[in-house]
């Protein structure tokens, strides 16, 4: 039997010389993720059923990253709690604030993934590590209490359901870009519970970073992970982070197999906005309309990397952030932060009129830092923008890739690069479409 890429991974975690979709098998996981809203609930079920000592603690990472800074008493009294069961059960793999940041750029940063690695986590964008080709999946808190209990789990083996990228984008297309025209295309459940292996010409000009954000929004389509085969651009990055499982294993090549495959065509892609309230409502910029804004937000766990803040801050030298409009700009990690900050790009946020917030997942997720009002408007770099998903049920949240996030800020309302004068595409730090043409011209 030829498996997939995920199913070679989910067997080799099973004891098990081969799996099929459907298949229920015991999984034992290299590594599993908390945060403290997840992890604080696995808590209370461990201390209820367990036998007082964790498992295995090094299987495990802890990164509070979503109230913190503690927005108010019960989050500072949730963060001190996890905290306090880290130290206790000896897991050495605690990211303290300033010394962290948020979970899904982190990992990765820190060397925690690499290739045919099985990871499990308590947030649905676990998913984002299928960049390094893992398997990385999000699990529910009852089931952290599990693996606390344990260090294994039950899985349902999914199918695995091959996209694939024919042809070339137009100008400032990035990741972001290609993962909302796939939702667009294959709707919010077109990947339901399935394996979302991404291929064609175009990945092989994807940076890490636009990988990373491919993957990180694979679950906005239904799918239960999103993974890329590994290549030369992910051992470059093993090898920058001295990831544990560096060396390439063979056994977990893609081999092709998919239970169905879909073809995208992004010939000429512009770049897309997702309108409310739905990542897959996406939309070419051409087509979004007069959408004033009170918010921008750039960063994140999906674009909060430091080629992502390069970019952003390549829109904004010489410019100045709309009087009428908020710039947030949060980077992913405080590795990315520093970096930022050697650079010169900070300078250039505060010149502009940005705010800086420390790494966090902050807004995102309506949390503090930046929730929004009844009736304001966002356009944000985020993940989702579901209804009250930022704030106030009655406000409305834009997805968009960085470039244009930084682009609109300045005008005041959603606008292409184009609508700003004189910006040249590879400044600071070179789109996916100014990669590709690099790459064309070099072959001509």
């Amino acid at each position: 039997m030829v498996m997939s890429l995920a199913e070679k991974i989910i067997a080799a975690h099973a004891g098990l010389s081969e799996v099929r979709p459907g298949d229920v098998v015991m999984v034992h996981p290299d590594l599993v993720l908390a945060n403290e809203l997840s992890g604080i609930l696995a808590i209370e079920v461990f201390q209820h059923h367990g036998n007082g000592r964790l498992f295995d603690p090094e299987q495990w990472v802890f990164v509070p990253d979503h109230f913190v800074p503690a927005r108010d008493i019960r989050a500072a009294d949730i963060a001190r709690r996890f905290r306090d069961f880290a130290y206790e059960h000896g897991i050495r793999k605690y990211y303290e604030l300033g010394r962290g940041g948020i979970e899904h750029v982190l990992l990765p940063e820190e060397g925690l993934i690499w290739p045919g690695a099985l990871i499990m986590g308590g947030d649905s964008h676990t998913c984002t590590y299928g960049a390094l080709g893992a398997f990385a999946v999000g699990v529910g808190s009852t089931d952290l209490a599990a693996l606390m209990l344990s260090g294994q789990l039950w899985l349902s083996v999914p199918e695995t359901v091959k996209i694939v990228f024919r042809g070339f984008p137009g100008p400032w297309v990035e990741g972001k870009d290609l993962i909302l025209y796939t939702l667009g295309q294959i709707g919010a459940d077109g990947a339901h519970g399935q394996v979302m292996e991404f291929h064609g010409d175009l990945l092989h000009q994807l940076s890490s970073a636009d990988r990373f954000t491919l993957c990180n929004m694979a679950v906005e389509g239904g799918a239960m992970t999103g993974i890329i085969p590994p290549d030369d651009v992910t051992w470059n990055y093993l090898t920058e982070h001295r990831s544990a499982g560096l060396l390439p294993d063979v056994s977990f090549a893609s081999s092709g197999a998919a239970h169905k495959v879909i073809e995208i065509d992004i010939s000429g892609l512009e770049p897309q906005v997702a309108v409310p309230f739905s990542p897959a409502n996406s939309v070419p910029i051409s087509q979004v309309g007069d959408v004033a804004l009170d918010q921008v937000m750039i960063g994140y766990c999906t674009n909060g990397r430091l080629q992502d803040l390069r970019r952003a801050a390549g829109i904004l030298v010489g410019h100045k952030v709309h009087p009428h409009t908020r710039l947030l700009i949060t980077p992913g990690s405080q590795r990315v932060y520093r970096q930022a900050l050697a650079e010169g790009l900070l300078d250039i946020f505060l010149d502009a009129g940005a705010m800086i917030s420390p790494p966090s997942c902050g807004a995102c997720l309506g949390g503090h830092l930046g929730v929004l009002g009844a009736g304001e408007v966002a356009l944000s770099t985020t993940n989702r923008n579901f209804v009250g998903r930022v704030g106030h049920v009655d406000s409305r949240v834009y997805l968009a890739n960085p470039v244009v996030a930084a682009a609109s800020a300045v005008a005041g309302r959603i606008v292409g690069v184009d609508a700003l004068p004189g910006v040249e595409e590879a400044l600071l730090e070179p789109t996916v479409s100014a990669v590709w043409q690099r790459s064309m011209e070099a072959v001509s």
